[in-house]
């Protein structure tokens, strides 16, 4: 190749990797594998000298059509006025029209959406295809990735000098001002957030700090919200490795600022109206319906961390109660044969998914059982 050139592709989110079966460095064509949040899986050739690309093959989705989807790219300000990207996919309507700005169309229309975020250890959360998001955009929601800070989308500084240690709170004022965006725009009618494990703690996180209203639904999957205590006990497993992500507390300015965030130590009874050092403060009474899901034989984030998050929760309403606004749905789920990534049976982690989403379709008044577009 006489010098480095970009490969194109039509869509605006993708994923591309570099397929193994590349032996022969210097060949006249290499593979790779595409992906984006509308195209499953597909092997391409590429064409070393001009860029141009050959579908060879995709995967079969029995009973799915590409044409009826659509995915773009979104950015919304930070308020340290960075721009986060966000990857979305929604089903298209009777008024789309083919050719025109998919931007533009998507949010000229508001849809219940379906905010995802991870933002720890660098982890990309790549748009690529899922089948199981099918019932959702099926139902009229959108589905959107929210690549905030605390990954590694954007290069390896927006996760280690913009969402680690004591700049760990980027990642949740990201999401969070994701989602102010996404209701500002008049895109989102309302919202339903998740996150599992270390993206648990984004959801936990986020309810504290988030304005009472922002969120209708969430779903925190084996979420790590005990923070501050896991953090202290060096004979839990991985507690010492995970120094390198959140900090030591034994050192004063890392307790000082995990304190801040730690889910489980910022459940409060009341909302504040007035914001404290630029970030709301959001009681347990104005939460939105919550379900938590936790296995018995997580090594990663042991099942007392979402059991006690809960009983936390439950304990503080009781205390002060919820005034005249009616009690907020808090549900735990545990199951007790399964570990930190759910069932190993395939079809057992169906219906795990099945009841995540009938959770969110319920409280979201999707629940009829038929498709809204």
């Amino acid at each position: 190749v006489a010098k480095a050139q970009r490969i194109e592709f039509e869509e605006e989110a993708y994923e591309v990797n570099f397929s193994s079966r590349n032996k022969i460095f210097d060949a006249e064509s290499f593979r790779v594998i595409y992906s984006s949040m509308v195209t499953p899986d597909s092997t391409m050739m590429v064409d070393s000298k001009t860029g141009a690309s050959t579908l060879v093959k995709m995967e079969e989705v029995p009973g799915y059509d590409a044409s009826k989807y659509a995915t773009l790219r979104l950015e919304a300000k930070a308020r340290d006025g960075t721009l986060i990207p966000m990857s979305v996919v929604f089903k298209k309507d009777a008024d789309f029209v083919e050719g025109k700005d998919i931007k533009a169309q998507f949010q000229s229309k508001q849809r219940p959406t379906y905010l995802y975020g991870y933002g720890s250890y660098g982890s990309c959360m790549d748009p690529s295809f899922g089948m199981s998001r099918l019932p959702l955009l099926d139902r009229g929601m959108a589905y959107v990735i929210a690549h905030i800070r605390g990954g590694s989308e954007l290069g390896r500084g927006w996760y280690e000098k913009e969402g680690k240690y004591l700049t760990k709170c980027n990642t949740f004022d990201d999401f969070i001002d994701c989602a102010k965006f996404l209701k500002s725009t008049g895109t989102a009618s309302k919202i339903a957030i998740e996150g599992r494990s270390a993206g648990g703690l984004l959801i936990g996180a986020c309810l504290n700090r988030a304005p009472p209203g922002l969120f209708d639904a969430a779903v925190a999957g084996v979420p790590f919200v005990d923070v501050m205590t896991t953090m202290c006990d060096p004979s839990i497993p991985l507690t010492v490795i995970e120094w390198e992500e959140w900090g030591n507390p034994n050192e004063s300015k890392y307790h000082d600022y995990i304190k801040s965030y730690s889910p489980i130590d910022n459940v409060q009874s009341a909302s504040s109206s007035e914001e404290k050092d630029g970030v709301d403060k959001c009681g347990v009474a104005d939460y939105p319906a919550l379900l938590i899901t936790a296995g018995l034989h997580d090594p990663r984030v042991a099942y007392w961390e979402p059991a006690k998050w809960m009983a936390t929760m439950r304990h503080v309403l009781a205390e002060s109660g919820s005034g005249d606004k009616p009690e907020p749905v808090l549900l735990l789920k545990t199951d007790l044969t399964s570990g930190h990534f759910s069932a190993s049976d395939r079809y057992k982690w169906l219906k795990e998914r099945s009841f995540d989403y009938a959770f969110v379709l319920d409280v979201l008044g999707l629940m009829d059982g038929s498709p809204k577009l």
